[in-house]
């Protein structure tokens, strides 16, 4: 896991070359609506890019991580289907689904299931390098979901640009990377996290929150600048010690979400004692996002050593797939 997350900004040069040579049919249909299927590792890189693209792009784009389409999908729906095993059953179900309701399908795997429905059903689908843990190969689902809307006239290519440019800001700040990640882990060490960011960058926190459980074996929670102003900042009335907060602070919030903030740091500081302030780096939402899961990844690793656990292992997954595939309901 060391190396993969080692590899990250060059997992985003491959995934750009990757890009360059695909080319996508483009819908029968006026696409009125965007629904991207998956899970897991696979699923979060479609909520960063809904994230990323909201100011942008004209119609809704919703995340599915469900067995079933919503009732809305019709003809006029792209269906993406991401799945890095291209066996996820959840996504092979849906992307099922909406070929019998006629949607514009494309998928996004390493091979699989997924990647032989394509080929048979005669829908378009990038291949991505397989054999790795999902969680490890963000890259490669953000930077194919970033083309396939640009490449389909939904976006500009603004955003899969300012990726590219990022591997330089990753690179130049590894070694300050390294050592805020340290902090962070030293800070969660022994206590319950807790991740806090504006609602834009809410696809950035739950991959940290998902990163802690998978690599660290260590549970936490999220909640976003405004809506948690609205509830669980009363239940902060109960905090203590026990819990360390992270704040992921950018640069870039709305201002009365930036006073919000800071009133709301404030408020946890003076219940549990101590928080952490993840200062982000970047020139765009998009730097400042890949600079953020960068340090994120690091920490869960540097968690993992501390908390004398396996970073790979995933052992009660495999045990659930197992007993799913015996389950005939």
């Amino acid at each position: 896991m060391k190396n993969l997350i080692e590899a990250f900004p060059q997992n985003i040069v491959d995934a750009v070359e990757i890009a360059k040579g695909k080319n996508y049919l483009q819908p029968k249909n006026e696409i009125k609506n965007i629904l991207i299927c998956g899970l897991g590792g696979s699923g979060i890189g479609a909520k960063i890019v809904a994230n990323w693209i909201q100011d942008e792009i004209k119609v809704p784009v919703l995340i599915s991580n469900e067995y079933a389409l919503p009732a809305f999908v019709d003809k006029n729906t792209l269906v993406i289907g991401s799945s890095y095993s291209g066996n996820t059953e959840e996504t092979i179900m849906s992307v099922q689904e909406a070929h019998e309701v006629g949607c514009h399908i494309i998928g996004i795997c390493s091979g699989g299931s997924l990647a032989d429905f394509c080929k048979t059903n005669q829908y378009d689908y990038v291949l991505v390098p397989g054999g790795n843990p999902p969680r490890s190969a963000l890259a490669f689902s953000v930077v194919q979901l970033l083309d396939i809307l640009s490449k389909l006239g939904l976006i500009s290519s603004t955003s899969l640009n300012q990726m590219n440019a990022s591997v330089a800001l990753l690179n130049k700040e590894n070694q300050e990377i390294h050592q805020i990640a340290k902090e962070l882990a030293d800070f969660l060490f022994g206590k319950v996290g807790i991740y806090y960011s504006e609602t834009k960058y809410e696809g950035v926190i739950v991959r940290a929150r998902q990163q802690f459980d998978e690599n660290s074996k260590y549970l936490g929670w999220h909640h976003t600048i405004p809506e948690m102003n609205h509830n669980e900042l009363v239940g902060w009335s109960g905090g203590d010690a026990r819990f360390a907060p992270v704040f992921f602070c950018t640069g870039d919030l709305h201002p009365r979400n930036q006073k919000r903030l800071e009133i709301s740091m404030a408020h946890v500081e003076s219940k549990c004692g101590e928080i952490f302030k993840l200062e982000a780096k970047g020139n765009n939402f998009v730097e400042r996002s890949l600079y953020l899961i960068n340090v994120v990844d690091w920490a869960s690793y540097y968690l993992c050593n501390l908390n004398g656990a396996d970073i790979i292992d995933i052992q009660i997954i495999d045990y659930l797939k197992g007993e799913m595939a015996k389950f005939n309901g």
